[in-house]
C-alpha cells in the first residue's frame, strides 16, 4: 500500500494542470477587497466539482466555506485561501498562489483520507476575502466562522523561505487637528495654526522612535496641512501606523501616540479628534502565533517533498496580516515560501512571478507539506494534543 506522502504527492500532481489554471484565472482578473466575486465563484465551483460541500457567501459576500467529511468524529483540519489583489499592481502579494495552495492541500489530504476508509475527519477550506487592509478574517472570526476547526494552515509566497515569520500586530489611526483660519499676512495672530499641531505631533513621534523597542514600528504622514500659504491652516490630519510583536505592545505604543497628539493640540491651542481602526482593542491585525508543533511537522514534510528552492532564512520581522487574528483563536501556521529570488512583495515584478511555472511548482510543494501536517493531526492524537496544548501556552505567553 502506498504511503500517505505518496498518495498526497500523486493527488496534488494529478491536479497540477487544473490547479495552475485556477490560480491563473484569479491572477488574470485581480479584484480588490470585498469585490472578489470572480475568485469566489471560481474557487467554489472548483471545490464543488472535487467533492466538497460548499457554502457560498459564507458570513460575507465574497467569503466561502468548503467541507469534506469522512466518517464520524475526528479532527477538523482547516486550510485558508486568500484571493484579493492590490490596487494598480494586481496580485503583487501572490494571493492567487495562496488560494492555489489552500485548495491543493485540501485535495492532498482528502486523497489520503479516502485511501484510509476507517479514518474519520473533516477538511475545511475557508475562503477569506480582503486581507489587504479589509480584515476579512477578523470579521469571520467575529461571526464564529472558525468555530470547531482544530488546526488552521496557510502559506504565503515570498522571495525567501521563512518558517515562522515575525508577523507584527498593527493598528492604524489618525488625528484631526482643528484650529482657526486667518490671513497669514494681515492678521496671523487671529489664527490658530492646525498645521503647527501636526508638525509638532510628527516631530514628537520621530523623537519617540529613539526610545522604541527594536521590534516596534511606527509610520506617520501628514495627509492634510492647509490649502494656501496665505491662509493660516484651520485643519490638518496626521495618519499613523503602529506595529509591534504583540497586541499588548501595540496598545502601549497607542497610548504613547495618543499622549503626543493631545499634547500637540494643547501646545498650539487646537482641538484634536482621534480615530483608530479599532477603538476597543489594542490592534486591528493581531500578531501571528506560529504553532511550534505544527511548523516542525511542516518543515520535515516540506523538505521531504524536495522543494526547488530549499534554503531557509532565519525568522525576521515581516509585515502584518489578519492571519495573525486566526492564530489567536486556533493553532495555526503561515510559513513563507520562495517563488524565486529578486522579487519583493507588493511590486510589479512579484506580480509577474506569481503566475510563472516555478511559482506554481513551489506552491504545490508547500501544499503537499500542509496536507501531510493535516494527516499527522488526524492520525496521531498525541500530535494534535501537543499542538493544542502548545497553542494555549503560546497564547498565554502573549498576554
Amino acid at each position: 500500500m502506498a504511503s500517505s506522502s505518496d498518495i498526497i504527492d500523486r493527488a496534488v500532481e494529478d491536479n497540477s494542470d487544473s490547479l495552475k489554471e485556477l490560480s491563473g484565472k484569479i491572477w488574470a482578473k485581480p479584484e480588490l477587497a470585498y469585490e472578489e466575486t470572480f475568485a469566489h465563484d471560481a474557487l467554489t465551483e472548483y471545490l464543488e466539482q472535487h467533492g466538497f460541500q460548499v457554502d457560498r457567501k459564507f458570513k460575507l459576500d465574497t467569503a466561502f466555506r468548503a467541507v469534506y467529511k469522512q466518517g464520524s468524529g475526528g479532527p477538523n483540519i482547516g486550510y485558508i485561501c486568500e484571493y484579493d489583489a492590490l490596487p494598480g499592481i494586481g496580485h503583487a502579494c501572490g494571493h492567487n498562489l495562496i488560494a492555489e495552495a489552500g485548495v491543493a492541500a485540501a485535495l492532498g489530504l482528502r486523497a489520503a483520507l479516502q485511501a484510509n476508509p476507517s479514518a474519520g475527519a473533516t477538511i475545511t477550506v475557508m475562503g477569506t476575502p480582503a486581507e489587504e487592509g479589509g480584515g476579512g478574517k477578523v470579521k469571520l472570526i467575529t461571526a464564529n466562522a472558525f468555530d470547531g476547526i482544530d488546526v488552521c494552515m496557510m502559506a504565503h509566497p515570498e522571495a525567501t523561505n521563512m518558517l515562522s515569520p515575525i508577523v507584527l500586530a498593527v493598528n492604524h489611526g489618525s488625528a484631526t487637528f482643528t484650529g482657526r483660519a486667518a490671513h497669514a499676512a494681515a492678521a496671523p495672530w487671529e489664527g490658530v495654526n492646525a498645521l503647527d499641531a501636526a508638525v509638532n505631533a510628527y516631530t514628537a513621534l520621530s523623537m519617540l522612535r529613539q526610545q522604541m523597542k527594536p521590534s516596534w514600528r511606527m509610520h506617520a504622514v501628514i495627509s492634510e496641512g492647509g490649502t494656501r500659504p496665505n491662509i493660516i491652516p484651520e485643519r490638518s490630519v496626521i495618519e499613523v501606523g503602529l506595529r509591534a510583536p504583540t497586541d499588548k505592545e501595540v496598545g502601549e505604543l497607542k497610548e504613547k501616540t495618543v499622549a503626543i497628539m493631545q499634547s500637540a493640540a494643547m501646545a498650539t491651542g487646537c482641538s484634536v479628534t482621534l480615530s483608530y481602526l479599532v477603538e476597543d482593542k489594542p490592534a486591528h491585525y493581531s500578531s501571528l502565533i506560529t504553532n511550534d508543533r505544527l511548523i516542525e511537522s511542516y518543515r520535515r514534510h516540506w523538505q521531504s517533498f524536495k522543494p526547488a528552492y530549499p534554503s531557509i532564512v532565519p525568522d525576521r520581522v515581516w509585515a502584518s496580516t489578519d492571519m495573525g487574528n486566526v492564530s489567536q483563536v486556533v493553532a495555526s501556521i503561515q510559513p513563507n515560501f520562495e517563488v524565486g529570488a529578486n522579487a519583493e512583495l507588493h511590486t510589479r515584478p512579484f506580480a509577474e512571478r506569481a503566475n510563472l511555472p516555478e511559482a506554481h511548482s513551489a506552491t504545490r510543494c508547500v501544499a503537499k507539506a500542509m496536507s501531510a501536517v493535516g494527516w499527522d493531526a488526524l492520525t496521531d492524537s498525541s500530535f494534535l494534543a501537543e499542538a493544542k496544548a502548545g497553542f494555549q501556552q503560546q497564547l498565554a505567553a502573549q498576554q
